[in-house]
């Protein structure tokens, strides 16, 4: 009897056993194992899609998506981070740059914890329509374009205990306060600036899930900029106030530094050579009328047309630039030695007139009296024609004409002043060679020592907090 009794245990064992194994594999969709030593695999008796949509059933059944989490009990916090998959173009004259992100926030949501064979569910965007999300925006987004194609680009993962992770791919074109007193030698902090739009820091408050330090990420090619380098960016919060209280923004700053390479060959150059050119000038004779005139004026031309062509890739504002200055220094030296030429031009007909004037007083009476002299034997002999000429007489005359004609030009030629001639060099001119260049070159050497030495101001930024 006692045999008998202890095998109906056994037996009551082994089926309380099985029953156990059974409704696990009714549940979990699991593999059984039999009794022997070593265990074999069975198919799935149940699909873990049946499993995962009894889940989301369960989770979704009663949940209002219109309350936040914790509401009425404590404060949501959202967690964010942003991976920058490619930064730029930056346009200067909207002030403005573009950015394409992977914006992600993380929150947890209480009642959307469950329990099941996996500790977190993979989900795609349509879930997301069915819970409360964030309201976040960005405060200085001129517009933003959220990725739809070829489905809409967000990811959504929920973990058993209720931590959601929201990521979506944005385009974002941002205002990006530029001061332009150092360009082109300038550098900026553009901002990123986003928070929740309804929910104040008694209801909602943003953190960074990595800290300052690594929650704002750049990839390594992510740099989409000509005329900048990306120095680097850094991640902080401020808090504003407003008539319906005081909410949490978040901020990322993304310093730039322009490169002036594209400035020197397209408007530091064709000025420094212009000026050069203007100064050419001071090399010709006074008396060089067309062609002084035409250096005057053509570099005057070319200084004009450059500083407007600098000022187009600029937005109109009311200071000056680092590059106005340049170009305004040039100008004046351009327009200075058009002024010089027509300085040495007005002294130099004043004093021609007058050595014509004196050079013809005196060669006029001089040059009649060898004419007459030189006529009267020729009248002479011609008078006397039926005579026998006088060769003594004749040799003597044109003995005394030709000693009369060497004194009248070596009395001309002392006459004129030697000092002012034709082709004189005015005084100015030589000073000019001098002066202008000496100048030009000190200007020079201050404003690229001045501008390039200073570490650039850059406004707008503010220190991690």
């Amino acid at each position: 009897m006692d045999t008998h009794s202890d095998l109906h245990r056994k037996l009551a064992k082994i089926q309380a056993v099985a029953l156990l194994v059974l409704s696990c594999v009714v549940q979990c969709g699991c593999q059984i194992s039999t009794t022997n030593t070593e265990p074999t695999k069975e198919p799935n008796c149940v699909d873990n899609s049946t499993v995962f949509t009894r889940i989301l059933d369960g989770l979704l059944d009663g949940y209002d998506n219109r309350l936040r989490p914790g509401l009425g009990e404590n404060v949501t916090e959202i967690k964010t981070n942003i991976f920058v998959t490619s930064f730029g173009p930056v346009s200067d004259t909207e002030m403005e740059y573009t950015i394409d992100v992977f914006f992600r926030q993380s929150w947890k949501d209480e009642r959307l914890r469950f329990k099941g064979p996996m500790e977190m569910l993979p989900l795609n965007n349509l879930l997301a329509s069915n819970i409360w999300t964030p309201d976040t925006f960005f405060l200085n987004g001129k517009k933003s374009i959220a990725h739809n194609m070829t489905t809409p680009n967000k990811l959504l993962r929920l973990r058993d205990n209720g931590i959601l992770l929201y990521t979506m791919r944005l385009t974002i074109s941002a205002e990006c306060p530029m001061q332009l007193e150092d360009f082109p030698m300038d550098a900026h902090a553009c901002p990123l600036k986003f928070g929740s739009y309804a929910y104040p820091v008694s209801e909602v408050v943003y953190t960074w899930t990595e800290g300052h330090a690594k929650s704002v990420v750049v990839a390594e090619d992510g740099s989409r900029l000509n005329q900048y380098h990306l120095l680097g960016q850094t991640a902080g919060t401020e808090d504003i106030y407003t008539s319906r209280g005081q909410y949490t923004v978040m901020m990322a700053h993304f310093y730039l530094k322009r490169k002036i390479g594209y400035f020197v060959i397209q408007t530091y150059m064709p000025c420094f050579m212009t000026v050069i050119l203007s100064q050419v000038s001071f090399w010709l004779n006074r008396e060089s009328v067309p062609a002084r005139t035409v250096f005057g004026v053509t570099t005057v031309l070319t200084m004009t047309t450059l500083s407007i062509s600098a000022r187009n890739s600029l937005p109109k504002v009311a200071y000056a630039t680092a590059m106005d200055w340049f170009i305004a220094v040039c100008y004046a030296f351009v327009f200075s030695a058009l002024i010089e030429f027509a300085t040495v031009n007005y002294f130099t007909k004043r004093s021609w007139a007058w050595d014509g004037k004196k050079a013809l007083e005196a060669q006029h009476p001089k040059k009649r009296d060898p004419m007459v002299l030189s006529k009267k034997p020729n009248n002479v002999c011609s008078a006397g024609v039926n005579y026998t000429p006088n060769l003594t007489k004749d040799v003597s005359i044109a003995t005394i004409s030709n000693m009369t004609s060497v004194q009248l030009r070596g009395s001309e030629s002392r006459m004129i002043d030697p000092k002012k001639t034709y082709n004189s060099v005015s005084k100015i001119d030589k000073m000019s060679r001098i002066v202008f260049p000496v100048l030009f070159g000190t200007f020079n050497l201050v404003y690229w020592a001045t501008y390039l030495n200073r570490e650039p101001v850059v406004k707008g930024a503010i220190n991690p907090t």
